[in-house]
């Protein structure tokens, strides 16, 4: 429907400067009214398209649309450019499609309440009238070009074109997006979590920023072409984030260069940092600081000269921790020095050079990661340190990893000797030089050199039988294997030989000095006989942090039963490590460990535990030695032992600040099980407590020193964190937390996990 309207106290008659022409609806329905120096555009329908014979607003003149909180499409079907030199305001979505070009002069304002969209693409009239996901393309050359002010009170910016897309001006749009791309066919979708517009190449355009860009996120993406980030005058892009978006800024190239020659701000809603991802065939990062928690490179090949290095160490310095990834090597020609925490971490396709006068080096606590080879396919890659890595003044850490058939040289390799481990990390020396593993055949082979230091270099997958690292050895495993947070899936190992064949795990045995960490196990299996076993270790001696294991375990012979989800005998250390093993045994059976006489420290345990007349299960050990420290740990899941006990069966040790919250069905005959421990010959602190209603128990311990009763909780109280002592710390940053759906507390740091 079309309604023309004309000003009631003047005739039609145009300012000097120019109007749109010549508008109709052709979709929905509303009003065009024209005065001398406005046109007003009254859309009764929630979504509207307009066809102009050209659409130019000269300076003075002004185009009001009411669209109320809908959607207006304005279609130029002649062949001049639109250019904005006046006012152009909506206070709902305003799309304008030109195929000549779109020109926001520097005297021109557009003002939304909801999305601004300029593109010399088009799309169907039916598409847009649907509403959803908008398929925009085309064939233009022309531009898109703003040297005014664009501000998006509501919703989001988008400049878009095949050819050229610059802004030279102000986009503001604080509540949403503003994304500048060129690409031959977009497609714009609503997200709240990430990119709006989705480009296909093909177009070799250059997307171009030299003025001010603040929004929620900020996208600049040439499919197959350029961006450049310029440092003008007013120059900056700013991602501020909101309640439901984060702060993020991408610097999309994938065929071309990034020139990125301005500040970049990506800050979420609440002040913390926020993500900015560069991601280029080449780049060039002159004049530019990053300021934000990440800043993710993604290139074919990193020369860091100068120009690069200086803003890396500018980034770096002010808190913005990098990770680059390369297709292919990654050379450091330049001296790179940062202070603070921040960390970066170089990650080749191929291999790592430090050029002979370059120095990497931070002051503070920052981390330095050197990945060759990361995809993982044992391609040679190498680290060589012809230069200095200076980590004298410097509590973090440096990791070189390199592959099995690449080298490493480590060259200058300063160190801080009074470097300390952060506690629960696993560290051992402050640089470390890793082989690779990539291979399952990989992980067997460590058993050739027990005492190096590995790190797995990607997810690895079996359902083969697996041989125990170490098989046979007494010594064991003296080196460190870090899993740097991959899985290991589907793997098996199992003997039918008598109970004093070698333990059997991942690693058979973890010597006194061996570490093993941040790895995961996944539908692992094992059937020991009666050996002892641990899916990830036999027994261990020494460190064994940040792991995850999930899978079977399964051993019938009558009496038999020596098994630990984690580790079979532990009297090392286990921290921070989670356990969701399910058991069947004649014997003993432990969630973390079958026996502990070490420490076993911030960890769970949710597995299902049944067996036959001889069998006993511990949630977190079946027995805690006299020796052995049971701290801040907690077990759920179910026990269906005949003797059982919530965290232990047997306690000759010390458990403190943990909690059991396991199923323990009754057994015939009666009695042998207990909420905490079945006997209690040990230590049990005051600030240890069994959830009564979910246990089924009432009393802490079956046998031994009792637990006063005060300690069994309802589920309720285990829901309140003002149940437990004053031992344990809720507060932020401390070792508990709660999370939705869960009625009893949890470790923080698992939850960042």
């Amino acid at each position: 429907m079309l309604v023309l309207l004309t000003c009631a106290s003047s005739p039609v008659a145009f300012a000097a400067g120019p109007l749109p022409q010549n508008g109709r609806f052709v979709a929905g329905s509303g009003g065009i009214a024209s005065c001398p120096d406005q046109i007003t555009i009254t859309q009764n329908s929630a979504r509207g398209v307009i066809d102009w014979n050209s659409f130019s607003i000269g300076a003075g003149n002004s185009v009001r649309v009411v669209n109320g909180s809908g959607a207006t499409l304005s279609r130029v079907t002649g062949s001049n450019i639109s250019t904005i030199d006046g006012n152009l305001s909506a206070t709902g979505s305003f799309y304008l499609i030109n195929s000549h070009g779109v020109l926001i002069g520097r005297q021109g304002v557009v003002t939304t309440g909801g999305r601004f969209v300029a593109s010399t693409l088009d799309t169907s009239n039916a598409g847009f009238m649907a509403g959803g996901p908008l398929t925009l393309s085309g064939t233009s050359n022309a531009s898109v070009v703003n040297l005014g002010r664009i501000s998006s009170s509501g919703g989001d910016v988008f400049l878009i074109s095949i050819s050229r897309t610059e802004n030279e001006g102000r986009i503001a749009a604080p509540n949403g997006t503003a994304e500048l791309v060129t690409g031959k066919q977009v497609l714009l979708k609503d997200s709240a979590s990430g990119t709006q517009v989705f480009v296909q190449p093909g177009s070799v355009g250059d997307v171009v920023n030299g003025g001010s860009i603040r929004a929620a996120q900020v996208h600049l993406e040439a499919a197959d072409g350029n961006v450049y980030a310029l440092a003008g005058r007013h120059a900056a892009l700013r991602a501020t984030g909101t309640a439901t978006r984060d702060g993020h800024v991408w610097l999309v190239a994938r065929q071309g260069d990034v020139q990125q020659h301005e500040s970049i701000d990506a800050r979420n809603s609440d002040g913390t940092g926020g993500t900015v991802d560069t991601i280029g065939k080449t780049m060039e990062f002159e004049h530019s600081t990053v300021t934000a928690s990440k800043w993710n490179i993604g290139v074919s090949e990193l020369n860091a000269g100068p120009h690069n290095a200086a803003a890396l160490s500018r980034s770096l310095s002010s808190g913005t921790s990098v990770t680059i990834n390369a297709d292919s090597d990654i050379n450091m020609f330049s001296t790179l020095r940062w202070t603070g925490a921040a960390s970066l971490a170089l990650n080749a396709g191929h291999s790592i050079l430090v050029g002979p006068v370059a120095t990497l080096s931070n002051t503070g606590a920052g981390n330095l990661t050197l990945r060759a080879d990361s995809k993982g396919v044992d391609n040679h890659g190498s680290i060589t340190n012809t230069g200095t890595i200076d980590w004298s003044r410097s509590t973090g850490f440096v990791a070189a990893l390199y592959d099995s058939n690449g080298q490493y040289t480590p060259g200058t390799v300063r160190a801080n000797a009074a470097w300390t481990a952060v506690p629960f990390s696993g560290l051992k020396t402050q640089v470390t030089a890793y082989r690779l593993v990539n291979s399952i055949s990989e992980l067997e082979n460590i058993s050739q050199n027990l005492a190096g230091n590995y790190a797995l270099g990607k997810d690895l997958s079996s359902t083969g039988f697996f041989t125990p690292i170490g098989l046979g050895n007494t010594n064991g495993f003296t080196g460190q294997f870090d899993g740097f947070g991959h899985t290991i899936d589907g793997y098996s190992f199992y003997t039918t030989e008598a109970s004093e064949s070698p333990p059997l795990g991942t690693f058979s045995t973890i010597g006194a000095s061996g570490v093993v960490r941040n790895v995961n196990l996944t539908n692992a299996y094992a059937s020991p006989g009666g050996t002892l076993a641990g899916l990830l270790a036999g027994t261990s001696a020494g460190l064994i942090a940040n792991v995850s294991v999930k899978g079977r375990m399964l051993t019938e012979d009558i009496g038999a039963g020596a098994i630990g989800g984690v580790v079979g005998d532990n009297t090392g250390t286990v921290s921070r490590a989670t356990s969701s093993v399910s058991m069947y045994a004649q014997g003993g059976m432990g969630g973390i460990a079958l026996s502990n006489s070490g420490l076993i420290v911030q960890s769970s345990s949710n597995g299902e535990y049944t067996g036959g007349s001889h069998s006993h299960v511990g949630g977190i050990a079946a027995e805690n030695g006299a020796d052995g420290i049971i701290r801040q740990s907690y077990a759920t899941g179910v026990g269906s032992g005949v003797t059982d006990g919530g965290l232990t069966e047997y306690n000759g040790g010390r458990i403190e600040e943990s909690f059991a919250a396991m199923s323990i069905p009754p057994v015939l005959p009666p009695g042998g099980t207990g909420g905490i421990t079945s006997t209690n010959a040990g230590n049990v602190a005051k600030d240890v407590y069994w959830d009564r209603e979910v246990s089924g128990q009432s009393l802490g311990a079956a046998y031994g020193t009792p637990i006063p009763a005060a300690n069994g909780l309802t589920t309720a109280q285990m829901s309140t964190a003002s149940s437990f002592g004053p031992t344990w710390n809720f507060a932020p940053g401390g070792t508990w937390t709660f999370i939705p759906g869960v009625s009893h507390p949890v470790l923080q740091w698992q939850v960042g996990r």
